[in-house]
């Protein structure tokens, strides 16, 4: 092994590519493509089966316009399409058609789509194409138009609701009558603070007769037409869902297209996610759900689930709950929630590493104040916690550079022939006890570290638009002067110098090409990754400069 810092760097760069390989294969976007709808597991209706208390099969799907949405060339009349309720709080921003009760659209009011359009809130979820994301609910009875499902109209009693000053709570009725005694009032309650709406529908019967009903949520989306982030930054878009037998599960739009969900669960959830924000149906923890997933036509995909049938006697009440959350991923408000809903801030394979190093990120956040001297300071406690392994790693290196003129010399002694120059090697490594490995494997160890650290950067949405200093406005986006990226290949051309000069020259110019490549490479990732490898980069060339001068010294 003529220069271990080659392998370790071609190691990195093969390990990037498997991973950018991995998300296209795993988490691209395919081309769009328009699906038919798919069976279920049960009686062939779109979504749902009902069988128990004598309840005939109800379909529950959407049809291809959305609640609010009038059709292209049809009537357009609020009997039919409903009216928009507004609802702000210091939080969010939503409409709820009284068509189904659907929250068809949602803005999340602390997240700007950029810097530069700061009044421009995030849409979370819209009505309209090409980016229909919308939230539906509602109740399954024995016959079809007989519950309100999100295809029903309701009552609303006010167009317009605002969390005031001094309120901490505000809940939206909306009010569904059947014509032979029974009410159905679907609430929202939204809290200040909180970006959870509680859903609930307290149902009346006074008919004659009994009611057997079950409540519903689901996630229509469009999918989506592709990656605007550029493949350095891109995230899974997509289905997800949990439960105490498959823990975190991800169902993609290919795998709802492929074949529908069809399981039983209590303490689950199921979402939507993608970089940053998530969508997510949450229903009572003790309730046994049924999960499933459908894909419609014109690329759009479910999925949802609905509660065991409830029979509701005459003159009776009853109240069906889930809990809708429309947000950030927030990992501390996320694990309050739900059991398993904080791993939707997806760090991978590694997420063992990457949840405790996201802790102690977040609490040198809670100190300094500034998450760009955060990352700094955390990788500094990295450097310092893998001391002792770099250390033998520099040691290896140095103890290596003192024997390049050595090696150069076996090399040309014998020339083209391999095998000999190699017992040669051998042989030498042997007698002055130099182990080849003793610079790579230390590094090696620290690589899955590296690389939660990584996603932990990646992933935060803490760190969405989070300036640092001077042109630095957000550690989220790439550095608009390039400066960074540049700070790093010089300190990577810096590092080389330090260690031991390649023998072969086709190596030797390999070397000099990587602080150029990865220069390239990182100009495009996000500021906060660069300054944790450009902080990386330059304590260990005063890590490796040190230690080399001391054996450099000890030898003389």
């Amino acid at each position: 092994m003529d220069n271990l810092r080659l392998i370790l760097f071609f190691t990195l760069a093969f390990l990037g590519l498997m991973i950018y390989q991995a998300w296209q294969q795993d988490y691209g976007v395919p081309a769009p493509t328009t699906t038919q709808q798919q069976e279920t597991g049960t009686n062939g209706q779109a979504v749902v089966s009902q069988e128990a208390a004598g309840v005939p099969n109800v379909e529950v799907t959407t049809e291809a316009q959305s609640a609010g949405t009038p059709e292209v060339g049809g009537q357009t009349s609020t009997s039919q399409v409903g009216q928009i309720v507004h609802v702000e709080t210091d939080l969010l921003k939503l409409e709820i058609s009284t068509k189904g009760g659907t929250v068809s659209r949602a803005y999340l009011l602390d997240y700007p789509t950029s810097l530069d359009q700061p009044d421009s809130k995030v849409e979370l979820l819209s009505p309209y194409a090409p980016d229909i994301y919308i939230a539906q609910s509602g109740l399954i009875g024995s016959e079809k138009g007989k519950a309100p499902t999100h295809e029903e109209i309701y009552l609303a009693q006010a167009g317009n609701y605002v969390l005031g000053e001094g309120v901490d709570e505000i809940e939206i009725p909306l009010v569904w009558q059947s014509g032979d005694g029974i009410t159905v009032t679907k609430y929202f309650t939204l809290r200040r603070g909180s970006y959870l709406i509680k859903v609930r529908h307290e149902i009346d019967n006074q008919s004659p007769q009994r009611w057997a009903v079950r409540d519903y949520g689901q996630l229509q989306r469009m999918e989506p037409e592709g990656d605007s982030s550029g493949f350095t930054t891109y995230t899974y878009t997509g289905g997800v869902y949990y439960n105490p037998t498959d823990k975190y599960e991800k169902v993609d739009f290919e795998d709802m297209a492929k074949k529908s969900l069809n399981i039983d669960s209590d303490t689950g959830w199921l979402a939507m996610i993608e970089h940053y924000f998530l969508s997510a149906w949450v229903p009572p923890k003790e309730q046994v759900d049924h999960y499933y997933t459908n894909a419609l036509p014109g690329s759009k995909y479910l999925i949802g689930s609905y509660s065991p049938t409830v029979t509701i006697e005459p003159g009776s009440q009853q109240v069906m709950n889930r809990q809708l959350y429309i947000g950030p991923k927030l990992q501390d408000q996320l694990e309050a929630i739900a059991q398993g809903l904080e791993l939707t801030v997806d760090y991978g394979w590694l997420t063992v590493l990457a949840k405790p190093i996201f802790w102690l990120l977040k609490t040198i956040h809670d100190f300094v104040g500034n998450w760009g001297w955060s990352i700094i300071i955390l990788t500094l406690l990295i450097k310092a916690a893998f001391y002792k392994l770099s250390e033998t790693s520099y040691k290896s290196m140095a103890n290596m550079r003192k024997f390049t003129p050595r090696m150069q010399a076996l090399k040309d002694r014998y020339g083209d022939d391999k095998a000999r120059l190699n017992q040669a090697m051998m042989e030498m490594y042997k007698k002055e006890k130099i182990n080849p490995l003793g610079g790579c494997l230390p590094i090696l160890v620290q690589i899955p570290v590296f690389i939660a650290l990584y996603w932990v950067l990646l992933e935060s949405v803490e760190l969405r638009q989070a300036p640092w200093i001077l042109w630095i406005s957000s550690l989220s986006e790439k550095d608009p002067y390039f400066i960074l990226p540049l700070i790093m290949g010089v300190s990577m051309f810096v590092q080389q110098k330090l260690n031991p000069a390649p023998p072969d020259p086709m190596q030797a110019k390999i070397m000099m090409s990587l602080p150029f490549v990865f220069t390239v490479f990182f100009a495009f990732f996000p500021a906060g990754l660069v300054l944790y490898w450009v902080v990386n980069n330059l304590v260990s060339i005063l890590q490796q400069w040190y230690i080399t001068q001391k054996i450099e010294k000890q030898a003389g």
